[in-house]
């Protein structure tokens, strides 16, 4: 009879423990409380302004729960948002409650009695719960489990929150801690193969979208999907959107918030060859050698990124390349100009605004008006040429020394050759039928201006 008393006993234990484990069991409905907030989410500045602050009165939050520990991703922090809808502030709870996606369900309106608990502001979001001291210094900590049911209480109501929708140039840190949903993402093609984290370690995972905006995602090593291999597809992703060093990123909660079944993006083309984009003033003044300049200008209708174009210049009669000016990262505008200084200070002091592009002394823009310049597109082809390489300008017609080389206006495209017809040089000799007329800056000089 001992024996089977043990038995019964035994067997009854393995099947809670067995039910426990099981994370797909229907959770029980929290019983709902009546309490009345008396201070919206908004207005927590009204306690502190950021120091941590042991809160007093009987004040009375409330909120809808937007994280869940149910697959471990999350732990100690859940995440309320003050609106199911459209919210306009959340705040992070700081808890040492496992499991507490079983009290407190995904999704659902609490109530949180403030009184005894320490609140402060971290970044630029507002976090509760206990206090944590090290060294002399206090700071919001984890409250006690036993504590936790004690100040949070569930909301009867018919509303649960939903996530936001938006794009990633469209996140703000004013969203932080609140549930976001994004479409069109995938991961990028460098982490295809990995998993979503290293194993016990918080792993950040990269997710692009169609235009190439790029944001983390942040998964924990002890998640349930930590060893599950990136989805190669696009698609939409549900999360909550958190602050860490300063940067916003993305933490989901089930491997459910991912649904990524849609075809990757078409390929983001950023190199492209462009007859539009040509030298349009050179510049090397009389009176300053400091405010010399380059000018380019676009002739189409549309803006263009200049990623992987080249200026190179050649100094006298160097067949080689004396200095070379990388042009990625920048772009010119529809019927715009690009000006790039050597002196980026005495440009401003004579001229009266910042050049487009700084460089240094003896780079491609500090020419003394007998070098030869040449723009490249990403493909190596000669987009436009000035003068002619393995030929000192002095004394030809394409040197501008003291001077200036200025394209003409009926000029619309580059030229792989140089074309004396296509440019007005102004220098200090005159020779092959250019100008003898020294130019000073700033009055004989029209940068950004075509």
């Amino acid at each position: 009879m001992i024996l089977k008393k043990h038995l019964t006993i035994s067997i009854s234990f393995f099947l809670i423990i067995s039910c426990v484990k099981d994370k797909d069991f229907d959770i029980s409905k929290t019983k709902c409380s009546e309490l009345v907030y008396n201070l919206s989410l908004i207005n927590l500045n009204t306690i502190t302004e950021g120091d941590i602050t042991q809160v007093q009165e009987d004040i009375i939050i409330e909120g809808y729960i937007v994280s869940s520990d149910i697959e471990n991703n999350f732990f100690g922090t859940i995440h309320i948002q003050d609106k199911a809808i459209e919210p306009t502030i959340a705040i992070s709870f700081l808890v040492d409650l496992r499991d507490y996606y079983l009290q407190y369900k995904l999704g659902e309106k609490v109530a949180i009695k403030l009184k005894g608990l320490y609140i402060a502001k971290k970044n630029n979001a507002f976090v509760i719960g206990g206090v944590f001291t090290s060294f002399g210094n206090q700071s919001v900590g984890r409250l006690p489990s036993l504590q936790v049911q004690e100040h949070m209480y569930a909301i009867c109501t018919n509303q649960t929150a939903k996530a936001t929708k938006t794009t990633i140039e469209d996140l703000s840190f004013s969203m932080i801690n609140t549930v976001v949903e994004l479409d069109n993402l995938e991961f990028i093609e460098e982490e295809l193969s990995k998993t979503f984290a290293n194993e016990k370690e918080e792993t950040e995972r990269v997710l692009k979208d169609c235009l190439g905006n790029q944001i983390k995602l942040v998964n924990s090593g002890y998640a349930d999907f930590a060893t599950n291999v990136l989805p190669n597809k696009n698609g939409n992703i549900t999360a909550v959107l958190i602050e860490d060093k300063n940067e916003l990123k993305l933490k989901i909660r089930t491997i459910a918030d991912l649904s990524f079944n849609n075809n990757r993006c078409p390929p983001i083309v950023t190199e492209f060859t462009s007859t539009a984009i040509f030298f349009s003033e050179i510049a090397d003044p009389n009176n300053n050698t400091g405010a010399r300049f380059i000018e380019l200008y676009n002739s189409s209708n549309e803006s263009l990124d200049l990623n992987n174009w080249k200026i190179n210049r050649y100094t006298n009669a160097s067949t080689d390349i004396s200095s070379s000016l990388d042009l990625t990262g920048y772009s010119i505008n529809a019927k715009s100009t690009l000006v790039i200084s050597p002196n980026k200070d005495e440009f401003i002091t004579v001229y009266g605004f910042e050049p487009d592009i700084s460089i240094g002394k003896n780079s491609v823009a500090d020419s003394n008006g007998d070098d030869n310049l040449v723009l490249k597109d990403p493909f190596g082809t000669t987009i436009d040429i000035f003068g002619v390489i393995g030929e000192d300008g002095t004394n030809t017609n394409h040197e501008f020394e003291d001077g200036k080389a200025q394209r003409k206006e009926t000029i619309s495209m580059g030229s792989s050759t140089y074309m004396f017809n296509q440019w007005l040089i102004f220098n200090d000799t005159g020779s092959s039928n250019t100008t003898n007329t020294p130019q000073n800056a700033p009055d004989d000089f029209s940068p950004k201006v075509r």
